[in-house]
C-alpha cells in the first residue's frame, strides 16, 4: 500500500479531491488533517478535547475541516502538545490521537509518512494548509494522485 498524499489551501478544494477521490472507489482510505481553532472564551460553540470524541458532536463547530466531517469517516478533534487543536479525519486520526505524545510528526510516521516529510507537513498545516491524504495499493496509486492534482492539491507525493 501506498500512502498518497496532497496539500490544500481551502476546504472547497479538499471537498473537491475528497469527492472525487469517493467518485473513483476510494471511500474508508480517505484521511484529512487541518489546524483547528483556539477555544474563544466568548464562542461556547468550540472547545478544545482531546482525541475520540467526533466532530459531530458539535465540540469542534468552527474548526477549519468544517464540512469535511460529512465526507470522511471518523472526524474528531484533539489537541496535541506543542502543536495545539487539530482536526482530523478517517484512519490517519486513530494514528495522530494515539501518537499525542509524540505530536504529528510520531502520528504521521505511523500513518507511514517518513519524519523528515512528517516535520515538512507538521508545519504546512501550522500554516493553515489542510491535508488530505488516501491509501492505495501500487496499481491506484497515481490515479489517487491525480485526482489530488486536478482539485487544486499542492506538493501531492505518493510514500
Amino acid at each position: 500500500m501506498k500512502t498518497i498524499t496532497g496539500f490544500f489551501s481551502s476546504r472547497e478544494q479538499a471537498e473537491k479531491a475528497i469527492s472525487e477521490l469517493r467518485r473513483q472507489g476510494f471511500d474508508r482510505e480517505i484521511s484529512a488533517v487541518a489546524r483547528g481553532e483556539e477555544k474563544r472564551p466568548e464562542d461556547p460553540m468550540i472547545t478544545n478535547f482531546t482525541g475520540g470524541d467526533g466532530i459531530t458532536d458539535g465540540a469542534a463547530g468552527g474548526a477549519a475541516i468544517g464540512g469535511l466531517a460529512g465526507l470522511v469517516l471518523g472526524a474528531g478533534a484533539l489537541t496535541i502538545p506543542g502543536f495545539g487543536p487539530l482536526i482530523a479525519a478517517g484512519p490517519i486520526a486513530a494514528m495522530l490521537s494515539g501518537a499525542a505524545t509524540g505530536g504529528i510528526v510520531g502520528g504521521l510516521a505511523d500513518y507511514g509518512i517518513p519524519a523528515e516529510k512528517g516535520r515538512e507537513f507538521e508545519e504546512r498545516i501550522r500554516r493553515g494548509k489542510m491535508l488530505v491524504s488516501v491509501k492505495a495499493d501500487d496499481g491506484r496509486a497515481e490515479q489517487a494522485a491525480r485526482a489530488l492534482r486536478q482539485a487544486g492539491g499542492e506538493n501531492v507525493e505518493i510514500h
